[in-house]
């Protein structure tokens, strides 16, 4: 078993807290030494409560979705001598009311663009491929309920 941890710090400072008018701002602490400003999505809690420009927790589940798949995709595309020289993913998280009429993040979209050299590019299939063993094996896409797609940018092949 591999524990992973998060602190997360918020201070009132100013503010009308019983009035419901405070920062959301806060601080993300990782194990690695990584500090991270965080707040509430200005979509849930408005302007200035929100801190626009700190990262807040859709954002954070929805670049986490993509992180692991990037990560596990370089990994496999690696160990098939695919040589990868750029890979962007402009990954979106659609949140809704859900099933049970929850609010809830419903459905990511990965949308990975990945360039590759060398002498053998993959093929679309081989690419499809990559990316489905690539989601099948994602840490963070096997722990959540929410669909998640992949659907790959695929401008860079011939």
């Amino acid at each position: 078993m591999t524990r992973y941890t998060a602190e997360v710090l918020w201070l009132r400072n100013e503010g009308d807290f019983a009035g419901n008018r405070y920062s959301r701002r806060h601080l993300l602490r990782f194990d690695g030494g990584l500090e991270v400003p965080g707040s509430s999505s200005p979509h849930v809690v408005p302007l200035p409560m929100s801190d626009a420009s700190a990262l807040d927790p859709e954002e954070a589940f929805v670049s986490s979705l993509s992180s692991c798949h990037m990560l596990w995709f370089l990994s496999i595309a690696a160990k098939r001598k695919f040589c990868v020289d750029r890979y962007f993913d402009a990954a979106e998280g659609v949140m809704e009311k859900n099933s049970e009429g929850k609010v809830a993040m419903t459905r990511v979209t990965l949308r990975p663009d990945v360039t590759f050299s060398g002498d053998r590019p993959p093929t679309r299939e081989e690419l499809d491929r990559l990316h489905h063993e690539a989601h099948d094996a994602c840490f963070i896409a096997n722990s959540v309920k929410t669909e998640v797609r992949c659907a790959p940018v695929y401008g860079a092949l011939a």
